[in-house]
């Protein structure tokens, strides 16, 4: 059983001390394949580095996490646009819009995703979407950007169906992760009624860790977790559900 898991921040301090004790207790439960996005350029250096170490696992994104745009944001989409040019990414991400912690740059936020998505179309990458409280802005921004050249992941999925089939409409795969097993989670209660063609497997560690590890630091090995969730929810055995997400993060990421 191959497991792809599309979004964890294995760079982040958080892991500093265990790194590699993380790495193999998720290998050892099959999850083999690790897409990891980007926050700003403080963090490149540590995501190479990553790579380094695990040349076989390890899939890189670039790009200018939304609550991380500040004054200095075009600087950091220079960063990014210079990475670009110099070496294979997988995706632009994590990029989007979050208004749940400050409004603040809001111009800036909307102006660096635009940005953002329009590099992924020079590129032929997906993009990877960030959104939180922002639902809205996102979708206006997505509706003026449609087209076959439009494509990725909403990272983190949390909306309710209807909105689930406008990411959908837009060629975006649905990041499912530790959410859908939360009692007040409410996707699962829909999930089902989307095609597990357009759903793709993420812990989002350190982030989001499912039930039974709530509270705790999250980790690439807790995505059998969701896995078992989702068996339950589209009533299908594991391995198929392993099969079809994996699949599905191929088509999105070309590996």
């Amino acid at each position: 059983m191959i497991l792809t898991d599309t979004h964890t921040h294995l760079y982040s301090e958080a892991f500093d001390q265990d790194r590699d004790a993380v790495m193999q207790r998720a290998i050892g439960k099959g999850v083999s394949r690790f897409f990891i996005p980007a926050i700003d350029s403080t963090y490149t250096k540590s995501m190479l580095e990553l790579e380094s170490s695990y040349p076989d696992n390890i899939f890189l994104m670039t790009g200018l996490h939304p609550t991380h745009v500040k004054e200095n944001y075009k600087d950091e989409l220079r960063h990014v646009e210079e990475m670009l040019d110099q070496r294979q990414f997988y995706a632009v991400g994590e990029i989007g819009i979050d208004l749940y912690w400050d409004k603040t740059f809001l111009k800036e936020q909307q102006y660096a995703f635009r940005h953002q998505i329009r590099l992924a179309k020079k590129y032929n990458l997906p993009i990877v979407i960030h959104g939180r409280e922002s639902f809205d802005e996102i979708f206006g921004i997505l509706e003026e950007e449609r087209g076959a050249d439009l494509f990725g992941i909403f990272h983190c999925f949390t909306g309710n169906l209807e909105q689930a089939k406008q990411a959908i409409s837009y060629n975006l795969k649905l990041g499912i992760g530790g959410v859908a097993t939360f009692k007040n989670g409410k996707i699962d209660a829909f999930l089902n009624q989307i095609d597990i063609k357009h759903i793709v497997l993420e812990t989002d560690s350190p982030y989001l860790a499912p039930v039974p590890y709530r509270g705790k630091r999250n980790e690439s090995s807790y995505l059998v977790e969701i896995l078992d969730k989702l068996s339950l929810i589209y009533s299908m055995e594991k391995e198929k559900i392993a099969e079809i997400t994996t699949a599905n993060s191929k088509e999105v990421f070309g590996a």
